[in-house]
């Protein structure tokens, strides 16, 4: 038990320094800021379509929080905490600042403060949304469209076999 308990403090340990490390690389160069947007798109992403639950939507946004990140990635402060939380702010505050200019109510109190703020259990859950994405994106294509148009784009069962031309 306590030989894993240090194996896993030690990888914890390692993958923070190699963060730090991909963030000052990005920082002295922009270019290599593409590491960082690898390492975590499909984390970002799974953030904000689980706010937003629209396709074009949660694309565009994460769009804008990779460019906005990349913008100030300078003033990137390293503290210790995942260079992931300080996306997952950006895209809060592109989530409220896009509903504000729709006209939907926001509530700009505790609730709002609280959906900015990222618990140790939503991380989790981004993370476990991430791997779905990742895994999804390795099968062939045709499961790919199917997994897509059932349960992102939320088709029915007989809407999918129609538009891939099979049976139910």
């Amino acid at each position: 038990m306590y030989g894993q308990t240090t194996e896993n403090s030690l990888k914890a340990l390692k993958k923070e320094a190699d963060e730090r490390l991909l963030i000052e690389a990005a920082q002295q160069d922009p270019a290599r800021f593409a590491d960082l947007y690898e390492l975590n798109f499909e984390r970002v992403y799974a953030y904000i379509v689980r706010r937003v639950q629209d396709r074009a939507e949660t694309e565009d946004l994460t769009a804008e929080v990779f460019q906005q990140a990349l913008a100030n990635i300078k003033r990137f402060e390293w503290r210790g905490i995942p260079f992931a939380a300080w996306l997952f702010r950006i895209a809060a505050n592109l989530i409220s600042d896009r509903r504000q200019r729709s006209g939907q109510e926001v509530a700009v109190d505790a609730e709002q403060m609280e959906s900015a703020a990222v618990s140790p259990a939503e991380i989790e859950e981004v993370e476990r949304r991430a791997t779905l994405f990742c895994l999804v994106d390795k099968l062939p294509a045709e499961q790919r469209r199917v997994v897509i148009s059932r349960f992102v784009e939320q088709k029915s069962i007989k809407e999918v076999a129609r538009e891939i031309r099979k049976t139910e």
